[in-house]
């Protein structure tokens, strides 16, 4: 099938041709393509949090800051909602930093 112009321009490959799912990639950390996306949301898994369990999309290196909109928005299209309407992902920081003192007052690490 030739590709439109109101075809995102990820989905076409340089010949025109519209790109087969799999050959997609939405989540570059974890290596998710847009297929496993889909075949989630038909299974009923039609929020951020149920696929980032499922797939680990969003938990690589990146956080989410190149697959999150694109996961959104697909969701948004499966959904039929507009793209305001799905919430985006939560962002937990990978550590915490601990102040020394408070190790160093911990009555646990005394010898």
């Amino acid at each position: 099938m030739p590709c439109s112009f109101r075809i995102s321009s990820w989905v076409c490959d340089n010949s025109g041709e519209t790109m087969n799912k799999k050959d997609i990639i939405i989540c570059r950390c974890e290596d998710v393509n847009l297929e496993q996306i889909h075949q989630l949301l038909k299974q009923g898994y039609t929020n951020f949090e149920d696929l980032k369990r499922l797939l680990r999309v969003g938990m690589g290196p990146c956080q989410a800051t190149t697959c999150g909109h694109l996961i959104q928005r697909e969701i948004a299209k499966f959904l039929q909602k507009p793209i305001e309407e799905i919430p985006i992902h939560k962002v937990r920081p990978l550590a915490m930093g601990v102040e020394l003192k408070k190790i160093a007052e911990d009555p646990k690490h005394e010898d």
